[in-house]
């Protein structure tokens, strides 16, 4: 049982890392594209939501990879934890950093992004 739980611990930390990873380099093309064209402000905040939600949901999966069981509660495991990575992270480089309604909307499509995910990675086992 030991075993399983080490090897639980590791997947879940390798898909928050792989998440943290796609979003840093979804933001970065994100960002060159708003310096260089003319794409509206207003698409921000929905472009980041969409970010992090496929950035949980494709960390998730390769986490629960070699999983064999238990996708969905890894999967919210790895939205779980990365937004509180995020959140947490954000509150340091930001003195006015608040949870508001487009935070607690993060979170829920974050973790069940990551359920999807976790599901896919355990099910995709050949």
């Amino acid at each position: 049982m030991e075993e399983y739980s080490s090897k639980n611990i590791i997947n879940i930390g390798k898909g928050v890392l792989i998440s943290l990873l796609f979003t840093i380099i979804f933001l970065i093309i994100f960002s060159t594209l708003l310096t260089y064209t003319n794409i509206s402000e207003k698409l921000i905040t929905p472009v980041i939501i969409v970010i992090t939600a496929i950035s949980i949901f494709i960390g998730s999966t390769i986490g629960n990879l070699k999983m064999n069981k238990n996708g969905l509660i890894n999967g919210g495991a790895i939205g779980g934890i990365y937004l509180i990575s995020i959140y947490v992270i954000s509150s340091i480089i930001s003195q006015n950093f608040a949870l508001n309604m487009q935070s607690l909307i993060m979170i829920i499509i974050g973790i069940i992004c990551g359920m999807f995910g976790g599901i896919i990675g355990v099910n995709s086992r050949k």
